[in-house]
C-alpha cells in the first residue's frame, strides 16, 4: 500500500510540473492546485482506474460521474492513460473507456476521444506518445494516432494517422508539413487547409489552360 501512495504521489508531481511546462499561466503551485480542472480530473481518474484494476463495482464509474460534474471532464476509469499527461482548460472533454493514451499528450478543451457506435471490444482510438489534439477536435472509432502527431482545432479524425504528421480538417486530412515552433508545439493559427490548398492548384490549372488557348487564337 505505501509503495502505490509513493507512487501515486510521483505521478501527481509529474502531473503538475507538466502543467508548468506547457501553460505560461500557470504562477504558482497553489494555483495550479486548486484552479486546474484538468489536474482535478486526472488524479480522480487515477483514483478510480485503480479501484476498477482491482475489480471494485460502481465506485470507479460514481467517481467519474462526480468528478465529470465537478470538472466538465469524463474520463472513463477502463481507460489507459500514461504519464505527464495534460488537459487544458478541459470543459467538454470526454475519454471513452477502451482509449490508450500513451506519455506527454497534450489535449484541450472539447476533444473527443469516442467511439462511433455500438461496437463491443476496442472501439476507442489509441493515442501515442507526444501527441497535441486540438480544441473542439474529435478522434473516433478504434483507431491508432502516432506518435509526435498533431491534430488541429476542430478536426474529426477517423482514420489511422501515421507518426510525425499533422491532422486538419473534416473528416481529417493529413498535412505533410510540421507546424510546429522550436519546441514542437502545434501552431494552430499557422495550420493550412487541405481543401483550399487544392482549389487553389486547380485555379492555377484552369488559368494555365486559358493562357494556352489565347495564345493560340
Amino acid at each position: 500500500m505505501f509503495k502505490l501512495l509513493k507512487r501515486g504521489i510521483t505521478k501527481v508531481k509529474e502531473d503538475i510540473k507538466v502543467i508548468y511546462d506547457k501553460d505560461p499561466a500557470a504562477g504558482n503551485i497553489l494555483e495550479v492546485i486548486l484552479c486546474y480542472p484538468g489536474l482535478h480530473a486526472l488524479i480522480a481518474y487515477r483514483f478510480a482506474h485503480r479501484l476498477y484494476k482491482w475489480h471494485i463495482p460502481l465506485i470507479p464509474r460514481v467517481i467519474s460521474y462526480i468528478t465529470r460534474i465537478i470538472t466538465g471532464i469524463e474520463i472513463h476509469p477502463a481507460a489507459r492513460i500514461g504519464r505527464r499527461f495534460f488537459i487544458d482548460h478541459g470543459e467538454g472533454v470526454v475519454i471513452g473507456a477502451t482509449t490508450i493514451i500513451g506519455d506527454d499528450v497534450l489535449i484541450y478543451q472539447q476533444v473527443t476521444l469516442g467511439g462511433t457506435g455500438k461496437e463491443q471490444g476496442k472501439r476507442h482510438p489509441t493515442l501515442g506518445n507526444n501527441v497535441i489534439v486540438g480544441a473542439g477536435a474529435k478522434v473516433l472509432g478504434n483507431i491508432n494516432i502516432g506518435d509526435f502527431v498533431r491534430i488541429g482545432a476542430g478536426s474529426v479524425v477517423v482514420d489511422n494517422v501515421p507518426d510525425h504528421s499533422t491532422v486538419v480538417g473534416v473528416p481529417g486530412r493529413v498535412v505533410h508539413r510540421k507546424i510546429v515552433d522550436e519546441n514542437g508545439v502545434l501552431m494552430h493559427n499557422r495550420i493550412p487547409d487541405p481543401v483550399k490548398c487544392e482549389l487553389n492548384r486547380l485555379k492555377y490549372e484552369v488559368q494555365e489552360l486559358k493562357e494556352k488557348i489565347n495564345s493560340k487564337t
